[in-house]
């Protein structure tokens, strides 16, 4: 029973880790799928943008009947049009659970086409939930919805985990009198009462932890982030193109942008994806290292572990 409550506890702790799979730009190369980014946590697994041929890049490394929700930062091909073809997989799975989809303002209209015939053979419920400057809550994490400029409906997100419990500490709790069912007890309603006196979980644990903030721009030119978004972890940002020139008057960053970014909001490290084929990811890469210390151009099934 002790080694399932702390099993339990270390698996809140450590199972987080944020697998790229598809880290191009508008359309497929060989090299790289389009946008889709996989965050699997202890218990579920959260994908943001699920571009074209996702659900293939998802067999090496994620399991699909852990997906529960799916945020969608915008409406262009490269960034949705992979779900289709998954939502249909997960119903030929014979999938039950509820599968929830968010996306910015337009998204009922964007996706109610794609399953509203019933020729799909949906076997779950899917439920669209429209945000754009928001939090939502989830209990153990929150997700900061905030907007970028695109061109069209457009918004990014901030995966936000709550402050985590300490390490417990079992030879503490042994010495307090926690033995046996106590345990479960103790895990399950934050206190006991024994004839010492009241024990408490902050008495057998150790100082909270911090919870982990990624922040995920989907595709946009500069903005000016929220306050909120300050010191993240990571913060994941397109960088399409390598300077203004080649940028234009596109709706896109470049690798000199997403760097200014990273500094500017204290992000721990900052990866860069959306790859425009035209670039040497070399040369991305020393560019991105000289502007930003911590800076990753991001390659199909990178993997983060936090």
């Amino acid at each position: 029973m002790v080694a399932d409550i702390l099993i339990n506890t270390m698996e809140k702790i450590l199972n987080m880790k944020i697998t790229f799979l598809g880290t191009g730009s508008s359309r497929p190369t060989v090299e790289r799928s389009v946008s889709c980014i996989a965050l699997t946590l202890a218990q579920e697994v959260l994908l943001f943008d699920c571009g074209e041929g996702s659900q293939r890049q998802m067999l090496r490394t994620i399991r699909q009947s852990r997906i529960k929700k799916i945020f969608i930062t915008h409406f262009h091909g490269d960034h949705y049009l992979g779900i289709p073809g998954l939502l249909m997989t997960l119903a030929l799975n014979r999938r039950e659970a509820p599968l929830d989809i968010y996306g910015p303002p337009g998204s009922v209209r964007m996706l109610k086409h794609i399953f509203a015939s019933g020729y799909m053979g949906l076997t779950y419920d899917i439920r669209i939930h429209e945000v754009e400057d928001e939090v939502v809550d989830f209990g153990d994490y929150s997700v900061i919805v905030f907007p970028v400029e695109h061109g069209i409906p457009a918004v990014g997100y901030c995966y936000c985990e709550h402050d985590r419990r300490g390490r417990f500490d079992i030879q503490k709790a042994e010495k307090l009198g926690i033995r046996g069912s106590l345990f479960k007890q103790l895990e399950k309603e934050g206190e006991v009462t024994l004839s010492s006196g009241k024990v408490c979980i902050e008495d057998v644990t150790g100082p909270a932890e911090k919870g982990k903030k990624i922040v995920y721009t989907g595709d946009t030119r500069p903005i000016d982030f929220p306050e909120s978004l300050r010191a993240p972890d990571i913060l994941i940002h397109e960088a399409t193109f390598i300077d203004d020139a080649d940028r234009g008057d596109t709706f896109h960053s470049t690798v000199p942008d997403a760097c200014k970014a990273a500094k500017a909001i204290d992000a721990g490290m900052l990866i860069l994806t959306h790859i425009n084929i035209r670039y040497d990811p070399d040369k991305l890469q020393h560019l991105a290292s000289s502007l930003f210390a911590h800076a990753m151009v991001a390659y199909d099934y990178y993997e983060v572990v936090l």
